[in-house]
């Protein structure tokens, strides 16, 4: 409630807890495109976003459900892998784009380290796409390929009903999770050569 004359309401998305203005202004100021990550329980998207007088222009996106669709992803598409798979996608697209540096924007999220906002970062870098970043954030190579699930899986062989109950996503697409470190590589390396000739999957 007002207490003065001076008293500013604040803007209705700020209300809402959609956007800090405050940071929104420094992504404008810095002219850089902003990498935007949002996630939710089964999915993730990346966006590559440049801010115009008449408003913000999307210059490239990229959403999970693409892996499955374009690249043979098998496994759940919200998990730590298909984020980095994700933005390494978002990366090749953004290359071709001609789009060489931008800045990491996530939001009202904390900045978890290992989160899968980061594995997103993460995949983005390794396409080529320049972003500052703090290396500690950046969850470890062997989380982004799998391997902690992969041997969970493997914890749990012995017991099937767990098994059958934690893995069923992945058993419904025929995919054994102790492989997935293995379908991680392959889904990446298809990816590389569907833009191996100027974007174009082959």
């Amino acid at each position: 409630m007002a207490k003065n004359a001076s008293y500013c309401t604040p803007f209705r998305r700020r209300r809402e807890g959609k956007t800090d203005y405050r940071t929104r202004r420094a992504f404008i100021v810095s002219g850089r495109p902003r990498l935007t990550v949002r996630t939710s329980t089964n999915n993730v998207t990346a966006q590559l976003i440049v801010a115009r007088p008449h408003g913000d222009e999307v210059l490239v996106s990229t959403h999970s459900r693409e892996l499955a669709g374009k690249h043979g992803w098998k496994a759940p598409r919200g998990n730590l892998p298909a984020a980095y798979l994700t933005g390494f996608l978002c990366g090749q697209k953004a290359k071709t784009q001609g789009v060489e540096e931008a800045i990491l924007d996530i939001g009202l999220k904390s900045p978890s380290k290992g989160a899968r906002v980061f594995a997103v970062l993460k995949g983005v870098l390794d396409a080529g796409v320049e972003i500052p970043y703090s290396e500690e954030k950046l969850p470890d190579q062997k989380s982004i390929e799998g391997e902690h699930i992969a041997k969970y899986a493997e914890s749990l062989v012995s017991n099937p009903d767990v098994y059958q109950r934690k893995f069923s996503k992945y058993l419904e697409q025929k995919l054994s999770p102790e492989t997935l470190t293995k379908h991680f590589a392959e889904v990446k390396a298809d990816i590389v050569a569907a833009f191996e000739s100027g974007g174009k999957k082959k």
